[in-house]
């Protein structure tokens, strides 16, 4: 097996993941378990066993499910539980306060049961990471995310990227001056690797109103163990279908690009919602991911030859392996 990579069960099984199997064996076992229950000779493990494969769906001992069923399942919550509303930008049905998580060094975490755009997840990242809040660096790789919020010189205020890498303190008295947060995490993550201050954030109440967008993933912290890097985000709001896998993979990509800067390997990628929703008009297409099958999840090759800097990688440098995902699905940006 390639290192740090996953297989999934049997993936070339359609029915593997079938819901509409699955439901007729809990169906099986609920009533062998029944059978058993009626019965004197039923041993206390037995009857544990079939409980646990009722709520389950897997015996005590077969492999975890694939990884990518976490968000599969937020996917479902949404669809079945979520609170219906109606918002700024259109209807949507909402949670709040969820949680999903990945061991990174079992595979990349980008979506496979629809094809994501990882070209322009990779852009995206390292244009924060520059500190840019121009669309010039994403148009010269052929990424336009951000273009139907950027005005007609390209601008789109104190978003991620000036949070990140320049914020503005004025509190010294009337003194000006740029905290680097990523530069001091990195800084922190070397000389005090077990401290709990490695944190960056990109809500800045003072520059909201002058940026193009809020910050929607607003926070993150990162943690050591086992000389292992893992990262804990927080999302205050969090379209499923379009921004979640989206916000996945790239953060992901964030922590290996951090562990390579400060000699680690990747541990978790830990992901929090706040307000987590699915859009009214990606319902269908909510619906055709959910009969798909997970496949076996990518790994990442990361060129760091030519590279002194975190800001200076350019998208060749970042490459995704054997990615073979299922066709995209197309969607409407609810902006």
């Amino acid at each position: 097996m390639r290192p740090n990579s996953f297989v999934a069960r049997d993936p070339a099984d359609p029915e593997h993941w079938s819901r509409s199997r699955l439901v007729g064996e809990v169906q099986a076992l609920r009533a062998r378990r029944d059978e058993l229950l009626r019965g004197a000779n039923a041993s206390v493990e037995t009857i544990r066993a079939l409980r646990h494969q009722c709520r389950t769906g897997r015996t005590p001992d077969t492999d975890p499910p694939h990884p990518e069923q976490q968000y599969l399942d937020l996917l479902r919550d949404c669809l079945e539980n979520g609170v219906y509303r109606e918002g700024r930008n259109g209807g949507t049905f909402g949670l709040f306060g969820r949680q999903i998580r990945f061991d990174l060094s079992q595979g990349f975490p980008a979506l496979t049961t629809k094809r994501l755009h990882f070209r322009s997840i990779v852009v995206e990242l390292l244009w924060f990471l520059r500190g840019d809040t121009n669309t010039a660096f994403l148009h010269e790789h052929g990424v336009t995310i951000w273009d139907e919020w950027a005005d007609e010189t390209g601008e789109l205020g104190p978003v991620y990227g000036k949070q990140w890498r320049s914020w503005s303190d004025y509190s010294n008295h009337g003194n000006f001056r740029d905290i680097d947060q990523v530069a001091n995490l990195t800084a922190g993550l070397k000389n005090d690797p077990y401290g709990r201050r490695h944190i960056v954030t990109a809500w800045n109440p003072a520059d909201i109103d002058e940026m193009a967008l809020p910050p929607c993933h607003c926070l993150f912290q990162f943690f050591v163990a086992d000389e292992k890097l893992s990262c804990h985000l927080y999302q205050r709001s969090a379209d499923v279908f379009l921004g979640v896998p989206f916000n996945i993979a790239s953060y992901a990509l964030l922590v290996h690009l951090i562990a390579l800067e400060v000699g680690l390997e990747v541990g978790e990628f830990v992901h929090s919602f706040g307000d987590v929703h699915l859009y009214e008009n990606h319902v269908e297409q909510a619906h055709e991911q959910l009969t798909r099958t997970p496949r076996a999840m990518p790994f990442l090759h990361i060129a760091r030859h030519d590279v002194d800097d975190i800001a200076q990688y350019q998208p060749r440098n970042i490459v995704l392996c054997d990615y073979d995902p299922h066709p995209a699905i197309r969607a409407e940006v609810s902006a």
